[in-house]
């Protein structure tokens, strides 16, 4: 190593001595970095200060010769990785920091003074055309780690420290950005409407046809009001363009292109009014008069617009939009009654649970005892309802007229109802009872005096309200409120005589399929049932048989009341004629099903009897 060395000092000592920039043979391997910076004093001639310890080694590999003058660039750029540089002080160079170069860096070099040598200098360079800001935040990134760059607004101006080789780099980019600007103006005199009122519109057109991010594309639209003329400011080509399209903008102006009527089919005129109104409402218009006139006319349910063209036919989309086909959906409502008593008997007697047939589990797991297969041709009806769905449905349909054959359940109404789209509808079952509302004292001593009692009309029924919210073609969200009210006594039990009422509500949202049911329960009607038993015969012997051989029962009866709700989608108006045929074909197939499910249960049950009957003579035979 140290041979290296020293025959590498002995050749910049001889080189020390030339005149000429000469070719030298230099390779070192495993060098220090101190020991490399006295190297390079002695083949350039420069004194170095070094104020810092630098540690470290460096290898330098040649396969070809370098000139003498280039070891100076070597040593900048070891010193570099370390953070380090040289400062220029005339006789003398030192080692600073990088970050602290500008600092000691006394060689200011302006833009008509050549650049040259390998350490950092100053460097001024006015920008002409562009803006000396937009200038710097285009070539930062190009600058040296350490460099520095600033920018004087006065006079528009970057000053820039940094390596002479960086800077020549630099003002090359600067120089193709910082170019004069060709621009074309054109006066353009407007001839049939008013300048302003075309500024917007070419505005928009500048906006869309140019790219907006490139500072010199888009034209400079101006208006003279006092002249009525159009300012075009920009490259001669784009202003071009944008003229053409002015000429074609100023044509005399056509009243019937200034109003619109347009005929709503789906939709309520005064609703759409209202919603363009609000939209024009949150707009800003830089000219006023370009603000747009709507109203409704109910009589021809249209919508009446007067305004700029332009404006009208965004309008005009809205409107179609707006004016769409709304989806609908049928709603079959199935309301019954399900008495506790009798359902807690025909559970004991067929073997499930009938305390429970008041709520949606409940009458979800009896109807489990009439599933299996779909009946043939299933498939071909209602292509949106899965066969499962279809299936379910059947055997839900089947428990429920099973209850209502054997008098533990009654239908109370079977209303349908067709919805539109996130509108309420509301289905009123009940009836009306008169309570009075006030009464007025007659006090005048003669015939007819006394009491005068007004009344009003009570609904007391259920009330079902349903808005159904269509996500899908399939998929419907329902909102259902079901308000259900009894009269508990007609008012011969109180001392005022009036009828006494309860209130039970139910609000829920479920969302729902095509044709799959949702079962609202919970709500229950208590009442009280007398009912009369005798011996027969003796029973009917006057004054005796009432007192001796009957009796009067009074018991309190529980009914259920269970809403059960079924959504069709209808996405065309024409589709609904095509359900309701459907449906009716749904209707024959639920009776077949019902009929053969109905006979495999009593089948069932006979065999179940039979079996207990068999274990009961098997348990008698053997305590024998």
């Amino acid at each position: 190593m140290k041979s290296i060395v020293s025959i590498v000092l002995t050749l910049a000592l001889l080189l020390g001595t030339a005149q000429a920039r000469e070719r030298v043979n230099v390779s070192f391997s495993n060098l220090a970095i101190k020991d490399f910076i006295t190297l390079v004093a002695k083949i350039t001639g420069k004194n170095i200060l070094v104020n810092y310890s630098i540690n470290g080694n460096i290898n330098f590999i040649s396969s070809a010769p370098i000139y003498d003058d280039e070891v100076m660039d070597i040593l900048i750029s070891v010193l570099e990785t370390k953070g380090y540089t040289l400062a220029d002080h005339g006789s003398f160079y030192s080692v600073v920091r990088s970050n602290e170069a500008a600092k000691h860096t006394s060689k200011v070099v302006t833009s008509d003074k050549k650049l040259s040598g390998n350490l950092m200098v100053t460097y001024t360079m006015p920008i002409r055309y562009e803006n000396v800001d937009v200038i710097a935040a285009k070539i930062r990134y190009l600058i040296s780690k350490t460099a520095k760059l600033m920018t004087l607004k006065e006079n528009n101006t970057l000053v820039l420290t940094d390596y002479p080789n960086n800077i020549k780099t630099i003002k090359k980019i600067v120089a193709e950005l910082d170019q004069p600007r060709k621009l074309s103006v054109e006066v353009i005199h407007i001839e049939n409407t008013e300048a302003k009122k075309l500024q917007s519109k070419l505005d928009a057109i500048n906006k869309t046809i140019f790219n907006p991010k490139v500072l010199q594309e888009p034209v400079k639209i101006l208006v003279d009001e006092a002249l009525n003329s159009i300012i075009l400011v920009g490259k001669k080509k784009n202003v071009d363009k944008i003229k053409a399209i002015l000429a074609k903008l100023d044509k005399e102006a056509n009243a019937s292109n200034s109003v619109r009527i347009f005929s709503l089919k789906n939709s309520d005129a005064k609703a759409v009014a209202k919603s363009l109104n609000d939209i024009i409402a949150k707009q800003k218009f830089k000219d006023p008069t370009l603000k747009p006139n709507v109203s409704e006319s109910d009589e021809i349910n249209a919508i009446i617009a007067v305004g700029d063209p332009i404006i009208l036919n965004g309008i005009k989309k809205i409107i179609d939009e707006l004016d769409k086909e709304k989806y609908q959906v049928y709603v079959q409502a199935n309301i019954i009654e399900i008495n506790r008593k009798n359902a807690e008997n025909l559970g004991v007697k067929y073997g499930f649970n009938g305390a429970s047939l008041g709520s949606q589990g409940g009458l979800y797991t009896l109807s489990a005892n009439f599933g299996g297969a779909s009946p043939v041709g299933l498939a071909d009806i209602l292509s949106k309802m899965d066969t499962e769905n279809i299936t379910s449905a059947f055997a839900l349909n089947a428990a429920i007229d099973f209850l209502k054959t054997n008098g533990a359940a009654k239908s109370v109404s079977n209303p349908s109802i067709l919805c539109v789209n996130n509108k309420e509808s509301s289905i009123y079952v009940g009836k009306t009872i008169s309570v009075i509302s006030g009464q007025v004292a007659n006090s005048t001593g003669g015939v007819g005096s006394g009491i005068t009692n007004s009344y009003k009309r009570e609904d007391v029924g259920l009330t079902l309200k349903i808005k159904p919210r269509v996500s899908s073609k399939d998929k419907v969200t329902l909102d259902v409120e079901a308000t259900l009210e009894n009269v508990i006594d007609d008012g011969k039990n109180n001392a005022t005589g009036q009828p006494v009422t309860s209130k039970q509500n139910v609000k829920t949202e479920a969302i729902l399929r095509h044709g799959e049911n949702i079962i609202i329960g919970g709500l229950v009607k208590t009442y009280k049932q007398r009912s009369k038993t005798k011996v027969p015969l003796l029973g009917d012997i006057p004054w005796i048989g009432e007192w001796f051989f009957s009796s009067n029962e009074e018991s309190v009866e529980n009914d259920n009341l269970v809403v059960i709700l079924t959504p069709y989608v209808i996405d065309k108006s024409e589709q609904l004629s095509k359900l309701q045929r459907e449906l009716g074909e749904l209707s024959k197939m639920q009776e077949a099903y019902e009929e053969a499910v109905f006979k495999k249960l009593e089948k069932e049950k006979r065999i179940d009897a039979a079996k207990e009957r068999i274990d009961l003579n098997t348990t008698i035979m053997e305590h024998q």
